[in-house]
């Protein structure tokens, strides 16, 4: 595994810790992650869970898990590749990426959370430096 590959499954896990964090939520024995998380994001304590919020936060971690583990996917096959298949591929998971930012970031200021997009800003600069060391295509990359 090369050294870009490993730092961009360290990044993966993280977006997947974050889900079973969010996960967390849906169970009460389990929810205290996502409670302390939800503090600093701004939410007014204390976090009183419903059956809608339960299944809110799980399903968002399942995503938000799913988001990471396909990432990883990508991540671990892109050595096999050709430099214009991963330059290709890599476009593409990029403005799917943009996307998520900017709805994500954008809601979470509409909402009251501003906080949840300063560790968005943080993911997505992570992602962005990580995606200019790209192996063989960062220049190009950089160019499309």
């Amino acid at each position: 595994m090369t050294n870009w590959t490993t730092q961009m499954t360290l990044w993966c896990f993280g977006v997947m810790l974050f889900g079973l964090v969010l996960m967390g939520g849906a169970f009460a024995p389990t929810a205290a992650p996502v409670t302390l998380l939800l503090e600093v994001l701004g939410a007014d304590a204390p976090i009183r869970y419903d059956p809608l919020h339960r299944f809110s936060l799980a399903l968002m971690g399942a995503v938000s898990l799913g988001w990471g583990a396909s990432l990883l996917a990508v991540a671990r096959i892109t050595p096999d590749l050709s430099a214009p298949h991963a330059q290709k591929l890599w476009r593409m998971v990029t403005w799917a990426v943009l996307l998520w930012f900017v709805v994500d970031s954008s809601l979470s200021v509409a909402t009251g959370f501003w906080r949840n997009a300063i560790p968005n800003t943080v993911l997505l600069a992570w992602y962005l430096l990580l995606l200019a060391r790209l192996p063989g295509s960062a220049g190009q990359m950089a160019r499309a």
